[in-house]
């Protein structure tokens, strides 16, 4: 997994709290829940695991809906992407591990992500959008692992204008533990100090963790945020509990100030991604690429889409 790697941990500033003298007056949070992601296909035909699947609704929000995407090694001519499709109501956030995509959508934005690259595309009041790999890719094939991850917006922001950040890798927030044994890429909000570019609605934390063998951290967390942890690939331990968890893994933490990860294996890296948002608490549909309040509004975002009024695709 390229992303950002750093191979001197000691120069980066330490975002763990190691001295648990002031954790006394803090509350550790528990693992809630512990669930495993299906796998399915996605777009023209790409392998995803869901995430989310069967975690409720109150205990996601603000996010709405994530995939990892891959990880796949394509051979010549086997790379896809998606076709063109509309969005409102929300965010979609892509995040590249490994691998290309390039994405145009329908105000003539657009762009090549790759190894650690973002888009954070805020939907709004709607775009048409599409995502596909690159022809030097789906010539040659190759590795392409990744996530996508939808944000939902306040009814009162549903509406914006949609718009682009582009995050590349050199620009995300990194730290690393005490023990100088793991990274943590900050991509959007704020991990004990460390902050990350994205530029978000809906108050949130992303962080992509690697953890080396006997990896540790104790991690502060926003108490007014949500805590969901999926493994990507390797094994691990959360909370003082020692919950274990495995790849393509879901943890939903109770509310809490702090949180422990453990990598107690002895030969492989821990890869991680944890998620934490100010829940929104408004009601919720959402239906195919839409995410609005009321089936009403979803209805109507179908209508202005076959009327043009999401855009066109561009020549």
């Amino acid at each position: 997994m390229p992303a950002v790697d750093i191979e001197n941990l000691t120069e980066l500033p330490v975002v763990d709290l190691s001295d648990f003298k002031t954790l006394q007056n803090f509350l550790p949070r528990k693992v809630k829940t512990i669930t495993s992601a299906p796998k399915g296909l996605e777009g023209e035909g790409f392998p995803v695991y869901r995430a989310f699947a069967q975690v409720d609704f109150a205990r996601l929000d603000p996010f709405v809906h994530m995939d990892q995407m891959g990880q796949v090694d394509y051979g010549p001519n086997e790379p896809k992407g998606t076709p063109w499709h509309p969005h409102r109501g929300f965010e979609t956030v892509t995040y590249i591990i490994d691998g290309t995509f390039v994405h145009r959508d329908s105000n003539g934005g657009g762009g090549v992500i790759s190894n650690g690259d973002t888009q954070w595309m805020t939907a709004g009041k709607g775009i048409l959008h599409i995502e596909a790999p690159p022809e030097e890719l789906v010539v040659k094939g190759g590795l392409f692992h990744g996530i996508q991850l939808w944000v939902n917006l306040k009814s009162s922001q549903k509406m914006v204008d949609s718009k682009y950040q582009d995050i590349r890798a050199s620009q995300v927030g990194l730290g690393t533990n005490q023990n100088r044994d793991s990274l943590f890429r900050v991509i959007a909000g704020d991990l004990n100090g460390q902050v990350g570019p994205g530029s978000t609605y809906s108050p949130i934390t992303m962080v992509h963790a690697t953890m080396h063998p006997g990896g540790h951290a104790v991690l502060k967390w926003n108490r007014k945020f949500n805590l969901l942890v999926y493994i990507l690939s390797g094994s691990g331990k959360l909370s003082g509990d020692k919950i274990s968890i495995d790849a393509y893994q879901l943890a939903v933490f109770e509310f809490g100030d702090y949180f422990e990860i453990y990598n107690e294996d002895s030969t492989e890296k821990l890869e991680v991604l944890i998620l934490g948002g100010e829940p929104i608490k408004e009601p919720v549909v959402a239906y195919g690429p839409f995410v609005m309040n009321t089936k009403a509004e979803i209805q109507q975002a179908f209508d202005d889409y076959r009327k043009g009024y999401l855009g066109s695709i561009p020549d």
